[in-house]
């Protein structure tokens, strides 16, 4: 796994090992970012990466310029993985350990952007809309990115999509509220 952009460009990380994370693919990752690019500046701006995984969105926000870096992630060994990746670059980001929609409503911080990739099938896409509807975490020309299969049933009313892509089976959805 290798970081697509930035200052960190080409730098390998420590991929976690088992079957419970699928790191976003970094053509994908890279596509985000431009897409994101197109409709804010990145230098400063806060990224938090719900659902974290293997780390690699918050840490491809770091490498382009994002200054505050939030990271929740629910299995207590790939959060360590997540804390190495970034004390390998120098990073100090907010790494937080439990269940994001649980950890959302806690937080009293507000985002640039949002990342959202929850482990599909387990129906978590619609309480984490809803959640982001009834707590405001989004600053005001904030956007949230969720990454979902084709075939995901995700309720965006109250939402507004300003741009989606397919990959294969998977779908980004960019939204704002």
């Amino acid at each position: 796994m290798h970081i697509t952009g930035g200052k960190f460009n080409s730098r390998k990380l420590i991929s976690p090992k088992g079957d419970n994370v699928r790191p976003t693919l970094s053509k994908t990752r890279a596509a985000i970012f431009d897409i994101l690019k197109q409709y804010l500046d990145f230098e400063g701006k806060s990224f938090l990466d719900m659902f974290a995984g293997s780390g690699i969105m918050g840490i491809e926000a770091a490498s382009r310029g994002f200054g505050q870096i939030w990271a929740i992630e629910k299995d207590k060994k790939t959060f360590y993985n997540i804390k190495a990746n970034y004390k390998l670059l120098g990073l100090h980001p907010n790494v937080i350990l439990g269940d994001s929609i649980k950890k959302i409503a806690s937080i009293d911080e507000k985002f640039d952007v949002i990342y959202v990739d929850p482990p599909y099938n387990l129906g978590l896409y619609n309480p984490i809309v809803k959640q982001f509807l009834t707590k405001n975490i989004l600053n005001k020309s904030g956007i949230i990115v969720f990454e979902h299969l084709l075939k995901e049933d995700i309720d965006f009313s109250g939402m507004k999509i300003i741009k989606q892509k397919n990959y294969a089976d998977k779908v980004i959805t960019f939204t704002t509220i």
